[in-house]
């Protein structure tokens, strides 16, 4: 997915670090900011999954690390759950002087406790999704273990989180009593979406159920089955990811989208591949998808590959061709389903071909006719697939002008 690198001032003016993830063609039609979990940073892969499917949808993602935290400017000692809600307002603020408010908020265990806690402050925010959340901020301390009396008797101490050494004020603690969570989550009244895994074994899956009872509706609850707290396997994440898209788009004004889109005045493909691996984001027109390739070769096998997309295109042409002549016609033709094989051939094995040196791309097309049709109907229909658009163009030569964008 397409990205840019960013920077915004906190309430300190200490600068933080954002990305903001786009659709292929840099043009969203809505923006969707993300908290991250305790200690954790912007960059971890559970996010970027998460991000995606929504760039897919459209929706473009800002994601940032809190003060302190990855490439952010502050000590994390100095910083609390108020000083990360406050930092989700800046962040906030920052979007819609610079691309647009955001429309959904999202947060990913105490990332999901301060997107509840911000909502109310961010006027333009319709929808929150909670990942893991705890229903009170205070749940942070159950992580501390014994770490915590120390820190009440001496007033600070070092802490080993998630392999890193933190050290947390008492400051820290005070601030997590000052928070009651209850009110703010029943007067959210905003579209309220809760992932939660039974299995989660630091954040309890209780969390989930006191969120979803003290929220009004419109509410959902999503069971991440067999789930780690940090979404540690792609395909949690990536299911995460898919669902908040489809459910978001709910909570996206239409007639503004359908505006949006409708400035779109020429029909245009765009592709695009990041830094690693094969995963290539394409837009067509309004539609969205991947292309990959498999495993074996060095890809991911999260999307056909582009000979599977020439192929595909091949057989919808074919099956939409014999649709359109059956309808003109008035044959009783009830559907068209069309199966294809593409595959690399020696020239020298190929009967019908002049070439007779180097290698062929061969196509296997196995169409099959349901309906009442005549022996004379179905022979018209295999010469007319012949004649498809698609077809022609594939067998006639091909000319592809190339320019280099400066």
């Amino acid at each position: 997915m397409q990205f840019k690198k960013l920077e915004f001032a906190n309430a300190a003016g200490q600068k933080l670090s954002a990305r903001l993830d786009l659709p292929v063609d840099g043009k969203p039609i809505a923006y969707a900011l993300f908290a991250h979990c305790f200690t954790c940073s912007k960059n971890i892969k559970a996010i970027g999954h998460i991000s995606r499917a929504l760039t897919l949808e459209r929706i473009a993602v800002l994601r940032f690390d809190f003060t302190g935290l990855g490439e952010s400017e502050g000590e994390f000692a100095d910083t609390n759950f108020s000083s990360n809600v406050e930092d989700l307002l800046w962040a906030a603020e920052f979007m819609q002087e610079e691309y647009e408010a955001p429309t959904i908020l999202i947060g990913h265990s105490l990332g999901g406790a301060a997107v509840l806690q911000a909502a109310e402050r961010i006027p333009s925010s319709q929808a929150v999704v909670t990942i893991a959340a705890p229903a009170d901020p205070g749940h942070v301390k159950f992580a501390l273990g014994h770490t915590k009396e120390i820190i009440e008797r001496q007033g600070e101490a070092h802490v080993d989180l998630a392999g890193r050494r933190f050290k947390i004020k008492k400051q820290f603690l005070d601030d997590l009593e000052s928070v009651h969570m209850q009110k703010t989550i029943e007067n959210l009244n905003r579209a309220l979406l809760i992932f939660h895994s039974p299995t989660d074994d630091v954040v309890g899956i209780e969390n989930a159920a006191r969120i979803y009872k003290a929220a009004r509706h419109p509410k959902s609850f999503i069971s991440l089955d067999k789930a780690d707290h940090l979404l540690m396997n792609p395909n949690d994440s990536r299911y995460v990811g898919s669902v908040i898209a489809a459910w978001a788009t709910k909570y996206i004004d239409v007639d503004r989208r359908n505006a949006k889109r409708e400035q779109v005045t020429e029909k245009r493909i765009v592709a695009r591949t990041g830094q690693a691996g094969f995963l290539t984001d394409i837009l067509v027109n309004d539609h969205s998808m991947v292309a990959d390739e498999p495993l074996a070769v060095g890809g991911t096998n999260l999307g056909p590959t582009p000979y599977d997309f020439l192929v595909a295109g091949l057989g919808a042409c074919t099956s939409m061709t014999l649709r359109m002549y059956a309808d003109r016609k008035g044959w009783p033709l009830d559907s068209v389903t069309v199966r294809l094989k593409h595959q690399k051939i020696h020239s020298d094995d190929c009967e019908t071909c002049d070439d007779s040196t180097g290698m062929l791309d061969l196509i296997d097309r196995d169409i099959e006719l349901a309906g009442p049709l005549d022996n004379e109907q179905k022979k018209r229909l295999k010469e007319i697939a012949n004649k498809c658009p698609v077809h022609r163009t594939l067998q006639s030569e091909i000319v592809i002008n190339t320019t280099l964008k400066e």
